[in-house]
């Protein structure tokens, strides 16, 4: 067997201006925090998860993209908006509703997390 054949996973490591908040954001989120050090947290949901680390850099932090991909972009933006993070985190987070993008067969919405990094919730459509 090839070597890449035997990969189980791949985590992003996702900058915090400040950790606390970063913990509370995604939690709000649904991920629950599986293990932690006093600088670094993993964060799962099923069998996605991903690293929030107190580090911040904020060219970096801004420059950031993960993609979420959804099985409807629409529901996941009111579940959202239901979860009231711009509200909890008024300074800090944005949330935009999706729109299409039919060349690309695309449905995308996105949220901003505390520290800035751009998630995009995606949903193929056509």
């Amino acid at each position: 067997m090839h070597p890449a054949l035997a990969i189980e996973d791949l985590r992003a490591f996702l900058p915090a201006k400040d950790l606390a908040t970063s913990k509370n954001f995604y939690r709000a989120l649904g991920f629950e925090q599986v293990w932690a050090s006093d600088t670094l947290v993993l964060f799962q949901l099923g069998r996605l998860s991903f690293f929030v680390q107190d580090y911040f850099v904020k060219e970096w932090a801004e420059n950031m993209m993960l993609e979420l991909r959804v099985a409807d972009a629409q529901a996941y933006f009111k579940h959202l908006q239901n979860l009231e993070l711009a509200e909890r985190f008024p300074t800090l987070v944005r949330i935009g509703a999706p729109v299409d993008d039919v060349a690309k067969r695309i449905r995308r919405g996105h949220f901003v997390d505390p520290s800035g990094v751009l998630w995009h919730f995606c949903q193929a459509i056509g």
